[in-house]
């Protein structure tokens, strides 16, 4: 698009300065020497002006700067969401690499998630531009070509903590060896293995409790602490987030409803987020033009749900849920009865709740919640995309680890996705819990090898964070 007419002296003083002001000097030397010699005839500089627009040019587009981040986003979780969003203001687009199952399995172990469900979390992320499906674990010259070329990718990005093969490598040092790699400031206090290790410490409790029921101590067992307690929870895997005003303002749309939207409500517990609470967010969305969450407290979803949940404590819930794009906006710890004076405060004009439902407020005795906005007719239920809920996730997740620890993963010969997660397919040679490669003389079992390797890496990053002196804000 080009400027107005009115500017072109103006763009032409901007992109050649020096020349334009040659031009404009020595026009103001001859006019004055004409003027005073009386001898030659000049044009003057006003008479000059019209025919200089050579020197207006056409409004530049910058080149907008694309980004590449990957991962293998299983148990998608705020940690995951934030190195999303600094990733993307280090460009204008980004571009978000999903690995394989194959690939996961082969450096980390099985995924919960599939990859449609890996999918469809990060394309839900509202920093998220594009995705591309089955990246490689490890960035290969082959990929990294393919990257700048195919995808117009201008640097790779990755977080500030170690991201080593099983051979010990760096997975980045081609990119950074490149000159295209950017670092990132690691999101502290979550990650998947603590989150697989809060749901296997609670199956934990209930086979301590049914131990307890079976030996006859049922009433020393009611007595003592609860699981699902602050005590509990003190002595197994607890969130170590802290939460502050600036994170929620950077997850935040920092925008209100207009005068005349249509404010759309839905509210629930939103624990250990996952791809269904993606598609019935989407879906409510297009009911709308602001599509406002309610997220229950913690106590709340224990009352509904049971002493082991929330797996995901309330301020990590709702940065789950603000870093979604369909939603514009939270009510952190909403009551779970959706009264008169919440529809008015919030100008609500729908209140909507999908029918796959982990709440049993009905069955615990207690009133409707959707009681009013029934009476004003302003309430409808939705028909849930995917019948995913999170206590089916944490089932995978603890079937996953018996596998692991049962079969060993170099059992494990291909997975496939299907709808109810990555079906895993082991190999022929599998029979039993004893599985073993046998080499030479020797009998190694495999999933000590695993083990050991991930030792290793643990170790490794614990000697990482201990060097590191300081931590620059992200």
């Amino acid at each position: 698009m080009e400027f107005v007419n009115s500017n072109w002296v103006r763009d032409g003083v901007y992109y050649y300065p020096h020349l334009f002001g040659g031009i404009m000097l020595t026009c103001a030397l001859l006019s004055f020497s004409t003027s005073y010699f009386g001898v030659f005839s000049v044009p003057t500089v006003p008479s000059l002006i019209p025919q200089l627009r050579f020197l207006h040019k056409k409004k530049i587009s910058k080149k907008r700067v694309r980004v590449y981040m990957d991962g293998c986003f299983d148990l998608m979780h705020y940690g995951h969401a934030n190195a999303l969003r600094q990733a993307k203001e280090l460009g204008d687009e980004l571009v978000v690499g999903v690995v394989s199952d194959e690939e996961i399995v082969a450096n980390k172990g099985p995924p919960v998630l599939s990859m449609q469900e890996r999918l469809a979390l990060v394309s839900g992320l509202k920093w998220v531009d594009e995705v591309i499906a089955d990246a490689p674990y490890a960035i290969t010259e082959e990929f990294m070509n393919r990257l700048f070329n195919e995808h117009r990718i201008d640097y790779i990005i990755h977080g500030d903590d170690p991201c080593t093969l099983p051979d010990g490598t760096d997975a980045y040092a081609l990119a950074k060896k490149a000159g295209r790699y950017k670092q990132i400031k690691r999101t502290e206090g979550v990650s998947s293995t603590d989150i697989v290790g809060r749901i296997l410490s609670y199956m934990k409790d209930d086979e301590a409790k049914t131990a307890r029921l079976e030996s006859g101590l049922s009433g020393e067992f009611e007595n003592s602490t609860s699981p699902g307690s602050e005590e509990s929870r003190a002595k197994g895997h607890i969130s170590h987030f802290l939460p502050t005003s600036r994170r929620i303002v950077q997850f935040s749309n920092g925008t209100g409803p207009g005068p005349n939207y249509r404010v759309v409500y839905i509210d629930g517990a939103f624990d250990l987020f996952h791809a269904g609470h993606v598609e019935i967010l989407k879906k409510a969305r297009q009911l709308g033009d602001f599509l406002l969450v309610g997220i229950y407290t913690d106590q709340t979803v224990s009352e509904l749900r049971g002493s082991h949940f929330p797996l995901m404590n309330l301020h990590e819930r709702s940065l789950s849920v603000l870093a979604c794009r369909y939603v514009d906006e939270v009510i952190i710890g909403a009551p779970l009865e959706v009264t008169k004076d919440m529809i008015t405060t919030f100008n609500i004009s729908l209140v909507v709740h999908g029918t796959v439902t982990e709440d049993n407020c009905f069955l615990n005795g207690k009133s409707d919640p959707y009681s009013v906005p029934k009476s004003m007719e302003i309430f409808k239920i939705l028909e849930s995309p995917k019948d995913m809920t999170t206590t089916s996730i944490a089932q995978r997740i603890i079937a996953n680890h018996e596998l692991y620890v049962s079969a060993g993963m170099d059992s494990i010969k291909h997975i496939k996705s299907t709808k109810d997660g990555p079906d895993i397919v082991l190999s022929a040679k599998f029979s039993g819990s004893a599985t073993c490669c046998h080499m030479s003389n020797h009998v190694i079992d495999p999933s000590l090898l695993r083990q050991k390797r991930n030792a290793k890496k643990e170790a490794s990053e614990k000697k990482y964070y201990e060097e590191k002196k300081y931590v620059s804000g992200d």
